[in-house]
């Protein structure tokens, strides 16, 4: 039921007249925004050539990046999956937002300011992503003011006997909720938001009427990997408080704890450069490594560390084969460590990373280790990690008697399988010894029980799709179903030209290289599309247009030749490429009218005029093929 005073929040937007956003607008803000630098929030770019790069994709699990995006042009493409578009579809797909919610994020991004129109389109949804996200910004600026109030002196208190001052506290955006039912609440509904919206994301409890979520907590904001703030973690601080220890935001429209890392907004750039990501247990663990200089380091929020954590990382970090990197676990020596550390074990194969833990012998947290030793002894922690596999297997072992036979036996039997399920055969043998040596029995009878556990489990059935590296692709013309042989590769590699490199290869050439003769019946369509939208060559969202003028099924083709790597080293050589391609495609139209032409004189031998006017038009071709190469 709604309340009085959210009514009258809603009430104004619902007789308010549907806005739309200029379309002139819409144009100029895509032109305005690099495409990389938004998907680059997401993904770990690499070059794949001259203004070309890739990166693992974010809409679907994979061990080798076969994601595009070719910034000049502003779009994206997936070999794997076929997911494709501009920098709007990726926002969308991405953070689930409607179009004008994006657009609308993407212009405050770059300071752009919109024109609506009256009276089109349909109106903003009321507790809509866009909403939520502002209420959190307004309840995390709540929060951070509370911190500075007389009544947080215990908030304040727990920081600083934890080694953390103002400037910490502003760094992590660390804030205080008042011991109150409803100061949040009153607050963000003066500034004009409802009890729905704030329901919705997760501010407000119902029961016998509306409540704050967090009270008397000290309160960390969760932030994506853009740095939007999607959602808090709270701690109790007295023991009175009856509540549980960590108390986060529920699952909201944007906030699933199953895909969020405390500090990975700050971290992402540490990651991407060092190659490494520090996964800890804490709030106040993540502040502890950054302060220490481990910038890398990262937290789960209220749940297990798990598949969707990894996808996220693997982005970040660039985790594909070949390029791994380092994942390094922070667990403390205890019952619960144990069990997380063969949690993480299970989940390793997901990594191409390696995988290691840093553990504090005297069971020292990372927080309580730099309070007590200094920044010093937190660096030297990750500094010295141990291979994963390593520390798991000394775990389990750990837990049977190997003064006797039954133990032993035991032992081997738990642990076999942890080293038949590791990917390379190299390390199952190298494991299978310190297996042995761990337990103390030969080393045969170790690789035996790793042997027969392997084939235990490569016998049992997949388990369901996570098994599986990469998506079913979408159905419709693919590039790698084209024809190998020479013919279609010149006129594959001059479209490739003619959609990404336009300005490069000249007017005149396009106009030239578009008409010419494409024999594979794919390969026309995609030129017919292009020789229809000429005009708009020169344009930014030139390829968009050829996409839509084609086929619904040979759209992702269009978009696949505009992504495609092109060999160049430089913008120089990109040209050269481009031009060099289209050029070769239009002599080979050259070389058949000459051969035609050839077969025609010998022919009309007996008639001179006839033979003249071939001989001259094979001048004139022969002219027109020298001239594609000097000019």
């Amino acid at each position: 039921m709604f309340s009085v005073l959210g009514l009258l929040c809603i009430v104004p937007q619902i007789l308010a007249p549907a806005r739309r956003i200029r379309q002139q607008d819409v144009d100029e803000l895509k032109a305005r925004v690099n495409i990389a630098d938004v998907v680059g929030e997401y993904v770990t770019l690499k070059s794949a050539g001259v203004g070309s790069l890739k990166g693992l994709c974010p809409f679907h699990d994979e061990r080798t990046p076969s994601f595009h995006v070719r910034p000049q042009a502003g779009f994206y493409h997936c070999f794997g999956c076929q997911e494709s578009g501009d920098v709007y579809s990726f926002i969308m797909k991405m953070d689930h937002t409607s179009f004008s919610e994006t657009v609308e994020r993407l212009a405050g991004r770059v300071g752009f300011s919109l024109q609506y129109e009256e009276g089109a389109g349909q109106a903003p949804e009321v507790g809509g992503r866009a909403r939520l996200l502002a209420a959190n910004d307004a309840a995390e600026e709540f929060f951070r003011e509370q911190l500075t109030t007389p009544g947080a002196e215990v908030g304040r208190r727990f920081l600083g006997e934890r080694g953390f001052d103002r400037a910490a506290a502003d760094r992590f955006g660390v804030g205080f909720a008042p011991d109150s039912w409803d100061g949040l609440s009153t607050a963000l509904q003066r500034r004009g938001f409802s009890t729905e919206e704030l329901t919705a994301a997760g501010l407000v409890s119902s029961g016998r009427g509306i409540y704050d979520r967090f009270r008397g907590r000290l309160v960390w904001p969760i932030r994506d990997v853009t740095g939007q703030t999607v959602g808090f973690g709270a701690r109790r601080l007295v023991e009175e408080d009856k509540g549980p220890k960590y108390l986060n935001t529920p699952e909201t429209p944007v906030y699933h704890k199953s895909r969020v890392l405390y500090g990975l907004d700050l971290a992402k750039r540490a990651i991407s450069r060092d190659h490494q990501v520090v996964v800890v247990e804490g709030y106040t663990d993540v502040m502890a490594c950054h302060l220490a200089g481990v910038t890398t380091a990262v937290a789960t929020c209220g749940t297990a560390f798990g598949v969707e954590h990894i996808r996220v990382l693997r982005r970040v970090l660039g985790d594909s084969q070949g390029h791994g990197g380092q994942v390094v676990f922070t667990f403390d020596p205890d019952a619960a460590g144990r069990k997380a550390a063969r949690r993480a074990f299970d989940e390793e194969s997901r990594f191409f990373a390696q995988t290691y833990v840093a553990v504090e012998i005297s069971g020292l947290d990372p927080c309580d280790l730099r309070l007590n030793k200094g920044d010093d002894a937190v660096r030297r922690l990750i500094k010295a990690k141990q291979p994963l596999h390593l520390f798991a297997l000394r775990q389990i072992v750990s837990e049977y008697d190997l003064t006797t036979v039954h133990g032993r036996v035991a032992a081997l039997r738990t642990a076999a399988p942890y080293v038949a399920n590791l990917r390379d055969w190299a390390e199952r043998l190298g494991y299978a010894r310190e297996l042995a040596l761990m337990i103390g029995i030969d080393l045969d009878e170790a690789t035996t029980a790793v042997r027969q556990a392997n084939r235990r489990s490569t016998s049992r059935p997949s388990s369901g799709p996570e098994q599986t590296a990469t998506a079913a692709p979408a159905p419709g013309a693919r590039i790698t179903d084209l024809p190998l042989d020479v013919v279609t590769r010149i006129e594959r590699e001059a479209l490739m030209a003619m959609l990404q490199l336009p300005q490069a290869i000249g007017s005149d050439l396009l106009q030239r290289a578009a008409h010419a003769a494409i024999t594979n019946e794919t390969l026309r369509v995609v030129r017919d599309a292009i020789v229809a939208n000429l005009e708009r060559a020169d344009a930014r969202d030139w390829v968009e247009h050829v996409a839509a003028e084609v086929p619904a099924p040979f759209a992702s083709l269009v978009r696949q030749l505009a992504v495609a790597p092109i060999p160049a080293v430089d913008e120089v050589s990109l040209a050269r490429y481009g031009r060099d391609v289209v050029i070769s495609l239009i002599e080979r139209d050259l070389l058949r009218e000459i051969a035609e032409l050839h077969g025609a004189l010998q022919r009309a031998s007996a008639d001179p005029a006839v033979s003249r006017a071939i001989q001259l038009r094979l001048v004139e071709l022969e002219s027109e093929k020298r001239a594609l190469r000097t000019d």
